[in-house]
């Protein structure tokens, strides 16, 4: 199977393309690269999860936030470009949509969303047959989902490891 047709994969596109929910892009890309790369901090698909992260600061108007990390996500990609994972996806078109959002966040302008160009028939039609099941989100929450999750299991891993090193 090609890397970029893994449900997790397809699941970061519907979330970022269909109700541009930034933050599940974050989570489920990041459990994707920690399955196949877990220590390689260059690896495109970091790339893609600090384009979303970029994007989730931007339209929370953190711009300092969104520039450092958009920044880092170009860098990424550009080092990455002739790798698979952008195999479908038109790189050329990608960083100059992420260079255009950074210039906004710059520029202090309002958030605007865009999506990711994707070239493949197949891999178009499984994102949109995704972004069909995900179920409507209130706005809000969308917006403020890091501080609205819940954080239980987060908080009794992070127990579990303090108690384990006493």
């Amino acid at each position: 199977m090609h890397p970029l047709f893994h449900p997790l994969f397809i699941d970061y596109c519907a979330y970022f393309n269909g109700n541009n929910d930034y933050f599940e892009c974050h989570e489920v890309l990041e459990e994707y690269w920690k399955e196949i790369a877990p220590r390689e901090k260059f690896h495109p698909l970091v790339g893609y999860v600090q384009l979303a992260t970029g994007m989730y600061h931007f339209r929370r108007a953190n711009v300092t936030g969104a520039a450092r990390i958009m920044e880092k996500a170009i860098v990424n990609f550009e080092l990455n470009h002739n790798s698979e994972f952008f195999e479908y996806i038109d790189v050329r078109q990608l960083l100059l949509l992420m260079k255009n959002q950074l210039r906004k966040i710059q520029e202090n302008q309002p958030f605007a969303h865009f999506t990711l160009p994707i070239t493949d028939r197949q891999l178009q039609e499984l994102v949109h047959e995704r972004i069909k099941s995900i179920p409507p989100m209130d706005s809000h929450f969308i917006f403020n989902k890091h501080m609205l999750r819940d954080r239980s299991e987060i908080l009794e891993a992070r127990e579990f490891k303090k108690r384990s090193r006493q």
